[in-house]
């Protein structure tokens, strides 16, 4: 599928998005970009048109994420199993998304701000959208 044909199918299902979903200031939209490196988000007042927070993988380090999960030596094999699927489901970027969707919680909550819109700019909803999603909703966030 050439790359244009692509973005403009993504914007399309964005301005669909957009058609039922606004911010406020009091209930600000939470929007979400992502590329094949990084991923940002935006806390956003439609009605001011005006960015109150963002925040990216940018400003996360990637070290502090990227941590083994450890295994005792003495642990049954669906403990491992177990271990072993909690690392892949969040691991490289997933798990950096989910970081991000917490950075912006904390923001968030600082500022004062605790229910949200989200927004999840033409993307399916799974993969690191979801993850970012989750890692605001653990963060304290509510939509």
């Amino acid at each position: 599928m050439p790359v244009l044909l692509k973005k403009e199918k993504r914007k399309r299902r964005h301005l669909r998005v957009r058609a039922k979903i606004s911010g406020t200031n009091t209930v600000p939209r939470l929007s979400v970009f992502k590329s094949n490196k990084h991923i940002y988000c935006q806390l956003i007042d439609d009605e001011k048109s005006k960015t109150l927070l963002s925040a990216s993988d940018l400003e996360i380090k990637k070290t502090k994420v990227l941590k083994k999960v450890s295994v005792e030596k003495n642990a049954s094999a669906k403990e491992v199993k177990n271990k072993e699927k909690e690392q892949k489901a969040l691991s490289g970027k997933t798990a950096i998304a989910f970081e991000v969707g917490r950075l912006i919680a904390e923001k968030a909550i600082k500022n004062k701000v605790k229910k949200i819109v989200f927004d999840r700019g033409g993307f399916s909803y799974h993969g690191r959208i979801k993850a970012l999603a989750e890692g605001a909703r653990v963060g304290g966030l509510e939509f």
